[in-house]
């Protein structure tokens, strides 16, 4: 199963391909889709659009998982959002892909086992599950890569209603480990 993750902006869409066969996780691609913020929302809209459909086409995702909107303090940035998050819909309605969207508290609390987690833990969890060595930056694209993982979780979680856990026992020991090395970091 290929899922694609996005993790919406109107400067930077993020984006990550992830697979699953049985309990391992492999990155397909990730990135950025950086834009300017001189260009019209129309613009960046439609490069958004074209970039992630070009992805789609290349990778055959299932599904398209999405990050839900957040109220923001801002209006302008709230309806900029909006229009991204419009267009990335009709993409995968248009794709004939399902989508899901999650909360980034949901995507946290899978990932890590807490919803109020930080992004530096999402990204730890993320290069975990997918064994990726080196540096992943920058957050817009774990930020992507939780999503997508946490839609492959979800799934198996909803595959075996009568499982204790939707996340495997490496995933737990990671995060005892990242715990231990970062217990300055926590809350």
């Amino acid at each position: 199963m290929i899922v694609i993750g996005v993790d919406p902006g109107s400067v930077r869409t993020g984006y990550g391909i992830v697979t699953r066969k049985g309990e391992h996780f492999s990155l397909v691609s990730c990135g950025v889709i950086r834009l300017s913020s001189k260009w019209s929302i129309p613009e960046r809209i439609k490069i958004i659009y074209d970039e992630l459909e070009g992805l789609i086409s290349l990778n055959q995702p299932a599904r398209l998982a999405l990050e839900t909107a957040y109220v923001n303090r801002n209006a302008q940035s709230a309806l900029k959002l909006g229009q991204v998050r419009g267009a990335v819909v009709a993409l995968a309605m248009n794709n004939g892909l399902t989508l899901r969207e999650y909360a980034p508290r949901e995507v946290k609390q899978i990932l890590t086992g807490r919803g109020g987690a930080s992004k530096e833990q999402v990204a730890y969890m993320a290069k975990h599950f997918l064994k990726i060595a080196g540096p992943v930056k920058p957050h817009d694209i774990t930020d992507a890569l939780g999503i997508a993982l946490c839609d492959l979780l979800r799934e198996s979680a909803l595959s075996f209603p009568g499982k204790k856990s939707s996340v495997p026992s490496s995933a737990k020991n990671a995060w005892t480990e990242y715990v231990k090395a970062n217990a300055h970091r926590l809350v």
